[in-house]
């Protein structure tokens, strides 16, 4: 099977989902099958992998992270699926990449993955600290109806999370198919936990005392995942608890989270850590994960802390709060530095050993591989495409006429 990936949010220097595309193309390897990638880029090139190719397609900068570019000629992407003539081809997200996916006239199947809520990731960043999230999803019908209209225009609906299947499903969003996502194996282990690293990481963050609280913070320096607020939350127990906070990661708003960090006691911004094994052994050397971001999609980076025997203080929606459980978390309230810094001083009064090693064992129950995840994922596109040889018929999509007309009559 043929797979291309139109991947509107894949960079050389990004993270999650550079992570994902590598899977992604190991799995396609290993199961005899062949996957292409098409991501925006600087200039139009070729880049031969195991497991496939990726096929850069000239676009613009994106403004406000110059990590990224943004895909701008549909015809472009229609020339590469010619080219390709791939049997599956998703869309994996829901702007130009989608739409581009949606209009081509081939017959491949074709599957509209949803990555991300945007809604949650930007209108609920804004406003729902002050307006409350169930009023913004209100203010925010119009997308809805986009994505419902996209949405008709293929074979399949995939999320990572069933959660997000069923918020979508409450907007009448296509019933999305929730395809759990995985962690590397092997890498991610409470058996890395250092003494020395934790030394090494609490003096990172100013503290001498080893008896400290040590939380790590794992995710993208942008807003949708709270950076400030977790700080602000750290430095309000910092002044009854002793506590640090250690930060990896890189983004947008490095330089601003640098600024505030650098006014608190106790935290720590170290930067992206590229090596899988040196993030499995800070992960596994701290006390918990904090997580400030509500609107997960699923929650890779919870997922590696649970299996590195790191137990969790994080939102109590989204991905987060579905792989979180009460004997080895502590949720809070989102968007409230007053109930982030609560679930802290929860968490310090609790046995922090018992939750971890709880940590790990419901890692072992509910994480699955990374492999996992592909294995599911080419089996169901598998199942669609004979689906639709059985039937023979191409599929029930609603064809496109006009890709304008078509996403004014979304907007409306």
């Amino acid at each position: 099977m043929k797979i291309v990936d139109v991947s509107e949010f894949y960079s050389e220097l990004g993270g999650g989902v550079r992570t994902y595309v590598a899977q992604k193309l190991a799995a396609s390897a290993l199961e005899g099958h062949r996957t292409v990638i098409v991501a925006p880029g600087p200039v139009d090139r070729v880049e031969e992998r195991e497991g496939g190719r990726i096929v850069w397609v000239r676009a613009p900068r994106l403004a406000l992270d110059p990590r990224y570019h943004i895909f701008c000629d549909r015809k472009a992407i229609h020339r590469v699926l010619d080219r390709e003539a791939p049997d599956v081809v998703e869309g994996s997200s829901p702007w130009v990449g989608g739409w581009a996916v949606a209009s081509w006239p081939g017959s491949a199947v074709k599957s509209l993955f949803v990555h991300q809520d945007p809604v949650a990731a930007y209108p609920h960043t804004l406003l729902a600290p002050r307006l409350g999230a169930a009023r913004v999803d209100a203010m925010f019908g119009w997308f809805w109806r986009y994505l419902r209209n996209l949405s008709g225009r293929f074979d399949t609906t995939v999320v990572s999370g069933q959660w997000l299947a069923d918020r979508l499903s409450r907007f009448g969003v296509k019933p999305a198919r929730a395809i759990r996502f995985g962690v590397e194996p092997g890498i991610f282990s409470p058996v890395w936990r250092s003494s020395e690293t934790r030394k090494r990481m609490l003096a990172s963050c100013g503290i001498e005392d080893h008896r400290a609280l040590l939380l790590v913070a794992l995710g993208r320096h942008h807003p949708e995942k709270f950076p400030g607020m977790m700080i602000e939350a750290v430095a309000r127990v910092g002044r009854r608890v002793p506590v640090g906070l250690y930060m990896i990661g890189d983004g947008p708003l490095r330089r601003r989270v640098e600024r505030r960090a650098a006014r608190v006691k106790g935290v720590h911004v170290a930067g992206q850590v590229a090596d899988r094994s040196e993030l499995a052994g800070l992960l596994a050397s701290g006390d918990a994960l904090l997580h400030g971001c509500p609107g997960e999609t699923f929650g890779l980076a919870i997922a590696e802390a649970m299996s590195s025997g790191l137990p969790l203080i994080v939102p109590s929606t989204g991905g987060a709060a579905e792989l979180a459980g009460p004997g080895y978390a502590e949720t809070y309230e989102p968007f409230r530095v007053e109930a982030c810094a609560a679930a802290i001083e929860r968490f310090a009064s609790r046995d922090t050993a018992a939750m971890a090693a709880a940590a790990a064992a419901a890692a072992a129950r509910q994480v699955r591989t990374s492999h996992g995840h592909f294995v599911e994922l080419f089996a169901h596109y598998a199942e669609l495409g004979a689906a639709r040889r059985v039937a023979g018929t191409e599929s029930l999509r609603v064809p496109i006429a006009d890709e304008s007309a078509v996403m004014a009559t979304g907007l409306r």
